[in-house]
């Protein structure tokens, strides 16, 4: 006798994907002459009831049973997922300390990031004596790291941390490096230069490759787009930017119709021009006259505009405080600035002022940093007419890729 499969009205119902269906089947074996008696009992997850089916068959010959779920059943869950949850990636992000406040901002920005710390000591000889917490925990996870290099005392306990994270059998490494602060030494002008920029890009070029491949570099607004090329294989640059965090603000400026861009030499032109393209343009120059390098406008016109000189970094000040000279002496309405990476050692932010209502002879109507310098952001904090641009948001974009 051949067996009788059970009716196909039977309800296998149930919520878990069909790799994970546990039926129970209970099969005892009771001896009738020659037939045995199977009885079958299906368990539904979904409300914890069961059914049973009584089923006599020949024992000589051999049984069959297929277990299959309905037709309804929902092969996946990823249909009723949102597709931005279905498809982030979750990251631990560890961080040195200088940038614990950048680290929370960005966490903040999304679900799939989470803050992960790390024990920074040292022995009594001076040197780093680090931790990395839950070692175990990241194993099979990707991993990031914020940095700042914002002297050179900072980054050997920062390398020595970069390099251990990757062997903990992560499932990648990226290492995002907001400023990278050898950028200005890119190049020899005379015999002896020792391009220090072509140094630091060897040594991050040596990280250790983790279990999914290259580390992925994380930069803002490097100083000069041939250092990409200084990187070697073992590393993957992306160069982000900043400008679209200035052209956000500018759209919620009342004056946002009468907005000019200047740049305070060639070198930011070829940079930025071409993401700025839809504003008028100014360009200034720097000239030699005696010992003396003097700014001079190139091209534009400044008048009756609120001009905004835009440049990658700024250190001493000199070269914008010259620039705004100019602009004002031409007619400018309004003079701001914006650089990507606000340095200013030794305090020389103090230099530029409030422009008391719009006397661009005085001073900056606005001027707009970025939170890449942590230690420049809890400075002008507050201070007119400073104003920090964070870059959480991108980052926290760049971690997904």
């Amino acid at each position: 006798m051949s067996a009788i499969l059970p009716p196909p009205s039977l309800p296998l119902a149930t919520t878990k994907p069909p790799n994970k269906i546990h039926n129970t089947i209970s099969i005892p074996f009771i001896k009738k002459s020659k037939t045995l008696t199977i009885q079958c009992e299906f368990r539904s997850f979904e409300n914890n009831s069961s059914s049973s089916q009584n089923w006599t068959i020949d024992p000589s010959n051999p049984i069959h049973i297929i277990l299959k779920p309905p037709s309804s059943f929902p092969l996946t869950m990823s249909s009723s997922m949102d597709p931005s949850i279905q498809n982030s990636k979750r990251v631990c992000l560890f961080y040195c300390s200088e940038m614990k406040d950048l680290a929370e901002r960005i966490a903040s920005e999304s679900d799939s990031i989470e803050l992960r710390g790390i024990t920074w000591r040292t022995f009594e000889d001076g040197f780093p004596n680090l931790f990395i917490s839950n070692a175990h925990g990241i194993r099979g996870q990707h991993v990031a790291f914020l940095a700042s290099f914002s002297s050179p005392g900072v980054i050997f306990e920062q390398l020595s941390v970069i390099y251990a994270l990757p062997k903990l059998f992560v499932s990648s490494f990226t290492l995002v490096l907001p400023f990278f602060p050898t950028g200005t030494y890119e190049r020899m002008e005379e015999e002896g230069d020792v391009a220090t920029a072509f140094t630091l890009a060897r040594i991050l070029s040596n990280i250790p490759i983790s279990r999914g491949g290259p580390t992925s570099l994380v930069i803002f607004d490097i100083h000069a787009l041939q250092e990409r090329f200084y990187f070697g294989d073992n590393i993957l640059p992306s160069f982000e930017s900043g400008i679209p965090l200035l052209l956000n603000r500018l759209q919620k400026l009342p004056d946002s119709d009468n907005i000019a861009i200047a740049f305070p030499d060639d070198g930011a032109w070829k940079r930025f021009h071409k993401q700025l393209q839809h504003f008028p343009t100014i360009v200034c120059t720097k000239v030699r006259e005696g010992d003396q390098r003097i700014v001079r406008l190139k091209e534009g016109d400044p008048k009756g505009r609120h001009v905004v000189i835009v440049d990658d970094l700024v250190q001493s000040g000199g070269t914008l405080l010259e620039c705004q000279k100019v602009l004002a002496k031409h007619g400018a309405a309004k003079i701001s600035a914006y650089v990507t990476h606000g340095i200013f050692p030794n305090s020389s932010w103090e230099r530029f002022t409030n422009d008391d209502g719009g006397n661009p002879k005085n001073g900056m109507t606005y001027f707009w940093i970025t939170d890449s310098c942590p230690q420049t952001v809890k400075q002008v904090k507050n201070k007119s007419p400073f104003e920090v641009l964070s870059l959480a948001a991108p980052i926290a974009a760049a971690l997904q890729v």
